[in-house]
């Protein structure tokens, strides 16, 4: 029996963390410098944005991870991909370009994306509030009905960050793949396509991977309360 148990846990923790490792690996692999490439990504950024009319987006460094901020309107590269020259460069780059672009067409997902993300955002920290004054509530009441209420109703709320994950993802592939690799194409040697297919994949799947982190954090503090 324990070792089924050691063995569940092992897949769960792999569950978890496999797509975050997957991701960074993919990114890394791709990650080379290359002294044939004519320019940074930041360079690329700045390009593609003004070949879509987007000349008032900026492109700026940021040490918050590759993304498009839709209310500053600014695509933000981390220090790799705005200095590098690489095709995981070339490829994140032309992502959040894409998120730029469906900004700019109205793209109803990404709307509702963000919406969403606001929304979680304040239900997560009222979720976690309330699995904090759950001890206390129970102490006062003595009810474990109403303390079974509140937990659930806290776990449910903080569950909503991983549905809002869940939610991106058709905005992420249609950044990548609908957007992003056309683009590529006109810019990339035939040759580094499948990579550039393969990094974009990885960007797009990169809210996925942090959905996954986000039930983690779900499991622990269910874990803490059923002690």
């Amino acid at each position: 029996m324990p070792f089924l148990i050691i063995l569940a846990a092992l897949a769960f923790l792999a569950l978890i963390f496999g797509p975050q490792i997957w991701v960074q690996r993919t990114m890394r692999a791709h990650g080379v410098q290359r002294d044939d490439f004519p320019g940074t990504g930041q360079e690329l950024a700045r390009h593609l944005l003004d070949e879509a009319g987007l000349q008032s987006v900026a492109v700026e460094e940021t040490a918050e991870g590759d993304h498009y901020d839709p209310q500053d309107k600014a695509v933000q590269l981390s220090a790799d991909n705005f200095h590098g020259k690489s095709v995981t460069s070339a490829a994140v780059a032309a992502h959040e370009v894409a998120h730029a672009v469906q900004d700019r067409d109205h793209y109803a997902p990404l709307y509702y994306r963000q919406k969403l993300v606001a929304h979680a955002m304040t239900m997560q920290t009222i979720g976690t509030i309330l699995l904090m004054a759950a001890p206390v509530v129970f102490a006062v009441i003595r009810s474990p009905a109403v303390l079974l209420i509140e937990v659930l109703g806290a776990l449910a709320i903080m569950a909503t960050t991983v549905a809002v994950q869940a939610v991106t993802l058709p905005t992420e592939l249609d950044a990548s793949f609908k957007r992003a690799l056309p683009v590529l194409a006109n810019y990339l040697p035939e040759e580094d396509m499948p990579a550039a297919r393969k990094v974009l994949k990885a960007a797009a799947y990169t809210y996925v991977a942090s959905a996954l982190v986000s039930l983690l954090d779900v499991a622990r503090w269910f874990r803490l309360l059923i002690r």
